[in-house]
């Protein structure tokens, strides 16, 4: 075990989180142990288990920050056409899974079941959801409600696709991202006065 360090609460918080990002993006759920995050943090169990009660805590937490750090470079910016609005949210998010195999296949399969991880999942893509809505030429109240509910369950499309990408990837990134661009934009298009993607797909 290497010198403890002495570290603050919040220090101490994210030196864990650090460890426990490399040990679940590197193993399957199952085979992380909290031995394991201790011993490779260089600290006590005892002291792992006062920031973090459970595995299933420590996961939630390290999840739970994977999804704000995903928002935040997925910022939609108004400058920015619909489709590279599009193409910069999914390809942060397709690079972090590909990246992180285990941790999503952990949060969407291992822990489908738990209730923290999926409201965080849950609240993320009513994050983005919003965030769609508004880059999106919607001028009232009907349509914005009906344009809601598409998007709703295209982000759900999207994330099982990319789950099941990552265990049979039978097409590249790019692919993947430009099936779920076309997704969406073929299920708003007959809701919109405005076309909002006139330049979507580019010529082949």
């Amino acid at each position: 075990m290497p010198p403890r360090q002495r570290l603050s609460p919040a220090e101490r918080r994210a030196q864990l989180l650090h460890v426990a990002a490399r040990l679940f993006a590197a193993r399957p759920y199952d085979e992380v142990l909290m031995e394991d995050v201790a011993e490779q943090a260089g600290v006590s169990r005892a002291l792992l288990y006062r920031h973090f009660p459970s595995k299933p805590d420590l996961f939630a937490a390290l999840y739970q920050r994977v999804a704000d750090q995903l928002l935040a470079k997925t910022r939609l910016d108004p400058a920015d056409t619909l489709v590279e609005q599009l193409i910069e949210g999914l390809d942060a998010h397709i690079e972090y899974f590909a990246e992180n195999r285990h941790t999503v296949l952990a949060a969407n399969r291992v822990l489908a079941g738990d209730r923290l991880v999926q409201t965080i999942i849950a609240d993320e893509l009513d994050a983005l959801r919003e965030r769609l809505l508004g880059a999106l030429p919607v001028t009232d109240d009907t349509t914005r409600q009906a344009v809601s509910g598409v998007l709703k369950s295209w982000l759900v499309f999207v994330q099982v696709l990319c789950v099941d990408w990552l265990t049979e990837q039978t097409c590249t990134r790019t692919e993947l991202r430009d099936v779920c661009i076309g997704a969406v934009l073929g299920a708003i298009r007959p809701l919109l006065d405005e076309d909002p993607a006139p330049d979507w797909p580019p010529p082949g």
